[in-house]
């Protein structure tokens, strides 16, 4: 009985991220789930996503430190960390530099909210359920970061201030824009549209990163821009 129960335990949602990832896309794993993706399995007594978060922690939750590993320091100091896994680990790390390094030299540029919306539909077009999102740019008006903020149902996504300010300070952003989509396809905004947007510009005065714009996007190459229409 106590082995049983022990099992179900390790066996939880959170230690099936591939099974999280084909449901919610991999955007809703966390590091340590993604981490443990690559990996595939723990070692008996601790799941795989234990496993991964212990990794993180010991590397202050950092990737770039786990990058800086070794294979063989990776297996010598995790039980369950073989050479086949820790080679894949640091593989996939480097790829992902080189991925951040293709994005530097091609950073895309704001030129007008038709841009935004284009840029925008990659990432948001095919979503059914209301989503935030804030663009960071630099002082070129170039896009360095794109990150979703808040994930609501198919009438509406809440988010706080300090959510959409909290990475545009940390990564030093020049000026942002706010984005979300509404999946009933109306680009017309909504009361609580107009109060974040009002609530957002009035907390980036006070931190002088300006808000640029705050784009609608909708399904149908219909979109709205708080710019354009002269309401920021």
């Amino acid at each position: 009985m106590g082995d049983s129960r022990a099992l179900k335990e390790m066996f939880t949602e959170d230690s099936r991220p591939r099974e999280l990832a084909m449901k919610e896309g991999v955007e809703a794993c966390s590091t340590a789930q993604l981490l443990a993706i690559l990996i595939g399995s723990g070692s008996r007594g601790e799941n795989v996503v234990d496993l991964c978060n212990r990794i993180l922690l010991d590397h202050d939750e950092k990737l770039f430190l786990i990058a800086r590993r070794t294979y063989r320091e990776l297996m010598v100091r995790y039980k369950g960390i073989g050479e086949v896994k820790a080679v894949e680990i640091l593989a996939a790390l480097e790829l992902a530099r080189r991925c951040q390094l293709e994005d530097f030299d091609e950073l895309p540029q704001v030129t007008d909210s038709k841009m935004v919306y284009n840029y925008l539909r990659l990432h948001m077009n095919h979503r059914r359920q209301e989503e935030i999102w804030v663009l960071l740019l630099d002082r070129g008006r170039h896009i360095f970061h794109c990150e979703r903020l808040s994930q609501g149902s198919t009438t509406m996504a809440a988010v706080e201030v300090k959510m959409v300010l909290k990475p545009a300070i940390e990564m030093l952003a020049d000026s942002i824009i706010l984005a979300h989509n509404h999946p009933s396809d109306t680009a017309q905004p909504s009361r609580p549209d107009d109060e974040l947007t009002a609530r957002v510009q009035a907390a980036c005065k006070v931190v002088d990163i300006p808000l640029l714009d705050h784009i609608i996007v909708c399904r149908s190459g219909k979109f709205y821009s708080y710019h354009d229409n002269e309401r920021l």
